[in-house]
Order: C-alpha cells, then sequence, then structure tokens
C-alpha cells in the first residue's frame, strides 16, 4: 500500500509517516516545509519528501492520501486530489483505523502538559516492560523519537482537542477512543478555530462520550472547566486527582524535585527527578494513574519517573556559558508561562530570571490573552517581549502592563545584543516560543561564548 501524505513535515503529520512506515506502507509526502530535523528523520526511514504542493507528486496516484489539518481549499494537490477523485483521509481518521483498532489506547488531553505527560505514561510502560505504541507531539528523551508502534495491546497518544481536517472539524481526539483518558486541564485557547471556552467544552464532552464502561478517566477535582464537561454526562469510572482524597503530591519539596504519591490517603512512594514545578508534578500523578489502570504496579510507575527524562523544549537547558543559564521551553499560554517561570524561581531562589517570549500561537498573535498575559510574567525580574509582524496584538501594551522591567523588539540580533548588555553570571535566560525564533538560543549561546573568549584573552 502507497500513502501520500500532505503537510507531512508537522509534527502530528511526521509521527503519521512513521507508523505508516513501520507498518511496512510505501510512504511519500508533501510539504511547504521540508527541513531539518523532521525531514532527516523521515528520509532516514525511507520517506520520500516533495518541497511544495506540485500535484505531480500524486502520479501515478498513491493507494490514499493522508490530508493534515494545515491544508485547506485551494491548495494545488487538495483539488486535484478532490477533481481526480483519489482517496483521501484525515490524520486523525487513520490513526484510529490503521493503527489504534483493536490497541488499548491511553489518550492525554488537556490544555497544557499533554506533551509531557503522553512521554511520562509511555515512559512507565516501557520500564514495564510493556512496550507500548506512542505518538507524541514532541521527542522524549528516554525514547528519542516521537512515534513507535511497539507491541500490542498499549498504544498511548497526545490527544489534541485541535480540528481533524478541513473536511472534519471533530477535534482529533474524537477519533482515538481512548479506554484510558487523562484530562488534564481546560482553558481557552485556539481561537482561530474555536469562538467561545463552551465551543472547547463541547468537543471534550465528544471525548468522554467515546470511553466505555470498562475505561477510565483521570481529572483534577479543581479544574472547574473540566468538572463542567464531566457533569454534562459521563459513563466511566472517574479517578480525581485532589488533595482529599483520590491522588494526590504530598511532602512536596521547595523546587518541586521530589514529592511523595499517595492514593487514597494511603502513601505509595517517593518520587524524586530532575524536573520543576507544580504543573509536572501534576502530570506525574496522572501518568501514574493512567499507568496503574494499564496493570502497573504504582511503586513501579514511582520507580520510572525517577529515571525520567523530559521532553525536549521543555524547559530544556541548552547550554550554560559564564555562569550564564539558556532554557528552552514550549510555553505559549499565559498559565503555561506562569507554571513555567515559578517552577525556575523555586528552583533558581533569588538568581536573576530573565523571560524571553515569542507570541507565535494564532491565539496569542489574535491578541486573546491580552489581558491575561503581562501578569503570567510575575516570577522573573526582566522580561523581552518580540512583536511579530502582523499581529494583532500589541506586544508594547502587554510591556507596559508588567512594568518598567519589559522591553519589546521585533529583531532577534538585536534581543540578543540586549541580553548581552547586561546578563552575567547567576543570570537564568527562559527563552519561550512554540517555534524556532530566529534560531535566538544558538545566537545567545555563540554571542555568550565569544564574550567568555574575549574576557579570557584580556
Amino acid at each position: 500500500m502507497h500513502i501520500h501524505i500532505l503537510g507531512i513535515c508537522g509534527t502530528f503529520m511526521g509521527g503519521i509517516a512513521l507508523l505508516a512506515r513501520q507498518l511496512g506502507y510505501e510512504v511519500s509526502g508533501s510539504d511547504a516545509n521540508v527541513y531539518p530535523p523532521m525531514s532527516t528523520q523521515l528520509e532516514s526511514e525511507g520517506i520520500s519528501l516533495c518541497d511544495g504542493y506540485d500535484p505531480a507528486a500524486l502520479d501515478p496516484a498513491p493507494d490514499l492520501v493522508v490530508i493534515g489539518n494545515a491544508m485547506s481549499r485551494g491548495n494545488a494537490m487538495v483539488e486535484y486530489v478532490l477533481n481526480r477523485n483519489l482517496p483521501y483521509i484525515s490524520g486523525p481518521a487513520f490513526l484510529a483505523q490503521y493503527i489504534l483498532r483493536d490497541r488499548w489506547v491511553l489518550g492525554v488531553a488537556g490544555t497544557h502538559g499533554k506533551t509531557t505527560t503522553s512521554s511520562m505514561l509511555a515512559w512507565i510502560l516501557e520500564y514495564a516492560k510493556l512496550k507500548p505504541g506512542f505518538l507524541i507531539g514532541g521527542v522524549p528523551k528516554n525514547f528519542g523519537i516521537s512515534a513507535r508502534l511497539g507491541d500490542a495491546p498499549f498504544f498511548v497518544v497526545e490527544a489534541d482537542e485541535y480540528d481533524s481536517a478541513f473536511f472534519d472539524k471533530r477535534s482529533k481526539f474524537v477519533h482515538y477512543q481512548s479506554r484510558t483518558l487523562i484530562l488534564n486541564n481546560l482553558e481557552f485557547d485556539h481561537a482561530d478555530i474555536f469562538d467561545d471556552l463552551d465551543a472547547i467544552k463541547r468537543q471534550f464532552h465528544h471525548l468522554v462520550r467515546t470511553v466505555p464502561q470498562n475505561g477510565l478517566i483521570i481529572a483534577p477535582a479543581d479544574d472547574s472547566n473540566i468538572q463542567d464537561v464531566l457533569a454534562q454526562g459521563c459513563w466511566t469510572p472517574v479517578e480525581q486527582i485532589a488533595a482529599n482524597g483520590g491522588w494526590s503530591a504530598q511532602n512536596i519539596s521547595i523546587d518541586g524535585g521530589s514529592f511523595d504519591v499517595c492514593f487514597k490517603g494511603e502513601l505509595q512512594g517517593r518520587v524524586e527527578w530532575s524536573l520543576m514545578g507544580e504543573h509536572n508534578i501534576n502530570n506525574g500523578i496522572a501518568a501514574i494513574a493512567a499507568a496503574r489502570h494499564a496493570g502497573v504496579m504504582v511503586e513501579h510507575a514511582i520507580a520510572a519517573l525517577c529515571e525520567f527524562l523530559n521532553v525536549k523544549r521543555r524547559m530544556e537547558k541548552r547550554g550554560e556559558v559564564g555562569g550564564v543559564h539558556i532554557y528552552d521551553d514550549f510555553a505559549h499560554h499565559p498559565t503555561a508561562i506562569t507554571l513555567t517561570l515559578e517552577g525556575l524561581r523555586r528552583q533558581v531562589g533569588d538568581e536573576r530570571i530573565v523571560a524571553i517570549l515569542e507570541p507565535r500561537s494564532n491565539t496569542m498573535q489574535m491578541g486573546v490573552h491580552r489581558e491575561t498575559l503581562a501578569a503570567a510574567f510575575a516570577a522573573a525580574d526582566d522580561v523581552i517581549l518580540f512583536q511579530p509582524a502582523g499581529a494583532d496584538c500589541s506586544m508594547q501594551e502587554i510591556a507596559s502592563g508588567i512594568g518598567d522591567n519589559a522591553r519589546v523588539f521585533d529583531d532577534v540580533d538585536a534581543i540578543v545584543a540586549q541580553v548581552m548588555s547586561d546578563a552575567g553570571a547567576g543570570c537564568h535566560l527562559l527563552v519561550m516560543s512554540n517555534g524556532a525564533f530566529g534560531g535566538i538560543h544558538q545566537k545567545l549561546i555563540e554571542a555568550l561564548e565569544l564574550r567568555s573568549g574575549a574576557r579570557d584573552e584580556s
């Protein structure tokens, strides 16, 4: 079987391509952005790539065209598929029909923490020698890859609420039919496809409707939006993450590097790991609960988390030069920014933190978080905001809300120059973006190395 994937270099569609190749299918694909690291990862698996959307790539016709949700009507290849009546399917539907059928699916949904929690859960199952399959929107360092078939029955999937395709506006996660479902949290996001929070709650309710009675839902008791979703109708047992009863973390260290795991008031063991922040503790507790439903003893899940390596681009330390620390984080929502900064603050104490943000998501650039973004930087000493061209949201307006310690730039090199002028030993540079941000991480490292070398020579 030959499948051709439109939008193949996206994280999700690239994962689909890798899984299809592992199934033994011939796989090719097209994308407007064919570049490393995804392009090299795909090509190393024998997947041929076409740069751009030339319909000639569909001649001779493949057996099936898998269409990513970034594709829309008017795209030359989409129109060719429709005009020639070629068989086509969305990425989530392909995953459900060709890979997840007859698997025990463990889905991880929510506004924040899906990638990290999915990675934790997959690693716990791997540690327990269950060899799970997984499709994760990032690269778990314990595996080094974002997708694999694994052995039956378990398959962990990052269950995204984004729409499936131009012809299927249901959220991706509705397709997966999870037996074990983690609902991490729920806030308004993806303003480019959802009109309001109620529209997102409706999709989450549809997700809850797909979980069987012999399944399990793990949900935070203190998230009112999640509780609203469950109140709309739930036919599945629910285990709550709550301070009193259910699952909880107790005796948490100041930096979040260790904590006790409790279930129904009984101590299960203690996690000691390299992660930081309350949000990661909640992610870990949810992963332990989900793994228990799949048959993993809690003590083994705890031992696994003690050996868990965080996902790339989730508070990933990119370097340290002359006592200046550079971190890369995917945060692009006010809540995620708040939690990330608070976690770093607990770890570094009174040392200086400079938060550097590229507001790259559609939701942020539309100005949806205009009223809450400034407050998200409370734990930072200084804030640098990048102003994207054409964005509706004025970063200068946000900076005014933060105070005199915030500055706005529209050029990456200017940001690097500003950092070089006042970053000294003991300074922590937290770069937050869900994109490449003009290669700013490497530019900062190289500039710091150059400055450090110049000082050594003098």
